[in-house]
């Protein structure tokens, strides 16, 4: 029986292909060679992407300390060697776990090298709302950053703090307040002391009466 039906098979391949079976046969074993070929390729790129992604999420993160926001800005994603950081309320952490997330392309890349306090309270993609100024925000946009702040503390590491600046005109306005009280406490000092002329009361002084007097 097996006869019959390899001789029926090598008179269906000739029929449907044209070709010889031998020819045939030649041609799938070369197929499934390059196939195996490819998928052997394929599936080492893969590996090696996987190690590489593996890698970077083992790395241990970074301390940096204080850092002002112009400095926090070199680790959005830029630069593949450095971390994937973020900062909520002044907090930095180290998102380099969920770069599909933050990194470049990623839904949320707006979001990383930057303090996103308020585009998070907001739920805002806007790029005036990326930054840490909490002033303004409503009970329920504190409400939803504190969510989000929670989330980062539970899945993320902290590396740092976002440097507070001061600005120009505050500063001046401190040093004014701070002049004027140490000029009060001076005045208070000589008052204390008995050094401070009382102003000339109604009329002319002693001296000047007793002149008066002798003309």
């Amino acid at each position: 029986m097996f006869p019959q039906l390899w001789e029926t098979l090598k008179e269906s391949i000739t029929a449907y292909t044209g070709i010889s079976p031998a020819t045939f046969f030649t041609v799938v074993a070369v197929g499934l060679a390059l196939y195996y070929i490819f998928s052997s390729l394929l599936s080492s790129s893969d590996n090696a992407h996987f190690q590489q992604t593996s890698d970077e999420n083992m790395r241990p993160p970074v301390q940096l300390g204080e850092i002002s926001e112009e400095d926090l800005k070199q680790y959005g994603g830029s630069d593949s060697e450095k971390p994937l950081l973020m900062a909520i309320k002044g907090q930095i952490y180290d998102v380099s776990q969920s770069r599909m997330f933050y990194g470049p392309g990623g839904p949320y890349a707006l979001f990383a090298g930057k303090d996103a306090s308020q585009a998070l309270a907001k739920l805002s993609f806007d790029e005036k709302d990326l930054n840490g100024d909490l002033t303004g925000l409503d009970f329920f946009e504190l409400e939803a950053l504190q969510d989000w702040e929670y989330k980062f503390m539970t899945k993320y590491v902290k590396v740092g703090t976002v440097k507070k600046t001061v600005p120009a005109s505050d500063g001046a306005t401190k040093d004014q307040a701070t002049g004027a009280a140490e000029h009060d406490a001076a005045r208070s000092t000589e008052a204390a002391n008995g050094d401070v002329r009382k102003p000339a009361e109604d009329g002319p002084s002693g001296s000047a009466a007793k002149e008066h007097v002798e003309i």
